[in-house]
């Protein structure tokens, strides 16, 4: 095989669709849009389910089965990085992160993410601690303690 018999797959390349050119296309003229209308408009067209104006049937039918949403838990959270504001030694605790304004409201709870480097040793006491974070923490020489 050499660069100049390549060829694409059979039908892995189509001829440009070119509107509005002459009578030979097929296309010309109104460019396969009809006359006048919303959709022979540039822009013009309706979302799916539209149903010109009548309530559309997905609004119609109820709603039916369970959500989560409403009882899901939402965790406050807050990186490494922000961590290394503390001195050496310290114990970092939610009232001490909600005081100092790293966080603004707790939530259900707080979740220490691995996001940055941390420099300190440090006790964390949190709700959650993901895995890069705890790993990180305890290679400082520091502790995790979940509340």
């Amino acid at each position: 095989m050499k660069l100049h018999t390549m060829q694409p797959n059979e039908g892995a390349t189509t001829t440009r669709k070119r509107v509005g050119r002459g009578p030979g296309s097929g296309l010309g003229k109104t460019s396969g849009k009809g006359h006048k209308g919303q959709n022979a408009r540039s822009g013009g067209g309706v979302r799916p389910g539209f149903e010109g104006g009548q309530l559309p049937l997905f609004r119609r039918l109820p709603k039916r089965g369970f959500t989560n949403a409403r009882f899901k838990t939402e965790y406050a959270t807050i990186n490494l990085s922000d961590l290394n504001r503390f001195e050496d030694g310290a114990v970092v605790t939610p009232e001490l992160l909600r005081e100092m304004g790293l966080i603004k409201n707790q939530l259900d709870g707080i979740k220490v993410l691995g996001n940055g480097k941390l420099t300190k040793k440090l006790t964390v006491k949190a709700h959650k601690f993901s895995s890069s974070a705890q790993r990180e923490i305890e290679s400082n020489g520091g502790k995790t303690e979940v509340i």
